[in-house]
C-alpha cells in the first residue's frame, strides 16, 4: 500500500532531526533512519497500530519517545504527525 506524509508530519520529522542533530548527528541520523523503518512497516502492515484517540486514526509508537499518527484510505495509509510522547494528542484547541 503506498504511504504519504502529510505537510505536519514532514514538518515534524525534520523538526525532530533538526533537535536532535544539535547535540548529536548520528542519533539524529538513527532516528530518521528508524522513521523511515517504521513507515515501510506500516505500508505492509497498516493496522500494526493501535486505534487512536481521534476517531479514523491509529497510532504507533516508532520510539519510546516518538508516536506515528496516521489513517488508512483505500488507495493509502497517511501519516498525519509524528509526535513526541509528552505531547498532548489532540490538542486541546
Amino acid at each position: 500500500m503506498k504511504l504519504v506524509w502529510t505537510h505536519l508530519a514532514r514538518a515534524d520529522r525534520n523538526s525532530i532531526r533538526t533537535f536532535i542533530a544539535r547535540d548529536n548527528s548520528s542519533a539524529a541520523i538513527q532516528l530518521d533512519a528508524l522513521f523511515s523503518d517504521v513507515a515501510n512497516h506500516l505500508s505492509t502492515q497498516p493496522k500494526m497500530g493501535r486505534p487512536g484517540r481521534v476517531e479514523n486514526t491509529f497510532e504507533l509508537v516508532a520510539h519510546p519517545n516518538y508516536i506515528f499518527i496516521y489513517d488508512i484510505t483505500p488507495e493509502f495509509i497517511r501519516v498525519l504527525r509524528i509526535l513526541h510522547s509528552s505531547q498532548q494528542w489532540p490538542s486541546s484547541t
